[in-house]
């Protein structure tokens, strides 16, 4: 007796043996994969579903890649992680897949910490770039080659007064309208309303050289950041046409209160701000007094309706281990219609995919949260802007040359300078700094 005891117990000890031996295997066997992102919205709007997604996009991807966990560190603030990302790769302890900030993006490929993408691309038969926007697209490569694909974009658009133009007797522009038409209503509108000697109502707030420059078919630096183009014929009348456009506020400044308290025609803002203050509850506390819409921005003489377009991308890590099933979770994030479509219920941004975007369920998506009597973008037209946007430049020294233009353009506008001579000079003085 106490012989067969013996023996069950011996059974008992080796199946609790096995149990534990295949457990440590299994464990073994279990990969984590470590994606860096960040809380709230990267369009400076509030966002309180930012997890959402990518909560959505892992639970998804674990039901699929057993023994796989994604994780990632929570409560990572936009203007935090930067300095986050630059302490993980410093210690070797960078994620496989993560977000990667405009203004980190030219650094990052320069150095490269990114891996090219483009081998995965082309050995992936699922994969289609042509489902992208290519501005989304172009918005991830750096000299040739794709170092990120796109998470989420948003067109910049012209916020437009429609309570003020009526008043004026005026109405709302088309979406083909141009400089003379933003000009002619500017003028129309700006004037003295309470006979105090000052003027208090205005064409545009904020509609600087850039946006000029962007729908004048004009380009500020060539693609390898070795020279700028300030001189050019179309750039120059980009900035005269600010510059006239600047002159009906007769040195008046005009400021963010002025067009808040409806006194304003016209504002550039993103999709994400129209979305966001279109819709309850943020349109309570921001623009009640007056009734709004938005267009896209205006042609110039020798350019379309095109803005700028910001996209934010992601990319994968070049010393990753686990290729793979990084790539696999990127293109779920980046291309599956699913985890898309909860860009439009989750973010204010806009789907990368051109299915997503266009679709019947997006429109309607965009309808919910609006008031009967509103009506917000057209989504076949918002794909037309963001299809057709302006994507900035790539190169190290690009931020920089663009603060400094800005910033000299900006004194040339105020000063009322020559402008051929002192864009003259200007360029010059960019291409110096460009070269060094």
């Amino acid at each position: 007796m106490k012989r067969k005891n013996r023996w069950i117990v011996s059974i008992g000890v080796l199946i609790i043996t096995i149990w534990m031996g295949i457990g440590i295997y299994c464990s073994a066997q279990e990969k984590v994969l470590e994606v860096g992102v960040f809380a709230g919205s990267n369009w400076d709007v509030a966002n309180a579903n930012s997890y959402v997604i990518i909560d959505k996009a892992i639970e998804k991807f674990e039901s699929t890649h057993p023994n796989v966990k994604v994780h990632y560190y929570s409560g990572i603030r936009r203007e935090d992680y930067s300095e986050w990302f630059s302490r993980k790769l410093l210690m070797g302890e960078e994620p496989d897949v993560y977000m990667v900030l405009g203004e980190d993006f030219n650094q990052f490929a320069e150095i490269g910490i990114m891996k090219d993408l483009g081998p995965l691309m082309e050995a992936d038969e699922s994969f289609n770039q042509e489902a992208y926007y290519s501005t989304t697209l172009q918005a991830g490569q750096y000299r040739g080659r794709q170092y990120a694909l796109p998470y989420e974009t948003v067109p910049y658009l012209m916020f437009v007064n429609k309570s003020l133009l009526t008043r004026e007797g005026l109405s709302v522009p088309s979406n083909h309208w141009t400089w003379n038409d933003l000009y002619t209503i500017s003028e129309r509108v700006t004037r003295d309303t309470d006979g105090d000697g000052l003027l208090d109502q205005f064409g545009s707030y904020n509609y600087g050289w850039k946006e000029a420059v962007y729908s004048n078919d004009a380009e500020l630096f060539n693609e390898e950041g070795s020279q700028s183009y300030l001189n050019d014929e179309k750039i120059t009348e980009a900035i005269r046409f600010t510059t006239g456009l600047a002159a009906l506020n007769e040195n008046q400044k005009v400021t963010k209160d002025d067009f808040d308290g409806g006194n304003v025609a016209f504002m550039p803002l993103t999709f994400a701000e129209y979305r966001t203050y279109k819709t309850y509850p943020y349109k309570i506390k921001k623009y009640t007094q007056f009734q709004w819409d938005c267009i896209t921005m205006p042609a110039g003489s020798a350019g379309e309706n095109r803005s700028a377009v910001n996209t934010l991308v992601m990319g994968i890590s070049n010393s990753t281990d686990k290729e793979e099933l990084a790539w696999e979770f990127l293109k779920l994030l980046t291309y599956d219609e699913e985890i898309q479509m909860d860009i439009f219920r989750y973010s204010q941004a806009v789907s990368v995919l051109k299915n997503v975007t266009e679709s019947e369920e997006v429109a309607a998506i965009l309808q919910e949260d609006m008031e009967k009597d509103e009506k917000i973008i057209d989504n076949k037209l918002l794909g037309e802007v963001v299809e057709n946007g302006v994507v900035t430049a790539r190169f190290p020294k690009y931020s920089e040359a663009l603060a400094m233009a800005d910033s000299e353009v900006n004194r040339i506008i105020s000063a009322g300078d020559n402008i051929d001579n002192s864009l003259r000079i200007l360029q010059r003085q960019l291409n110096q700094y460009l070269r060094q």
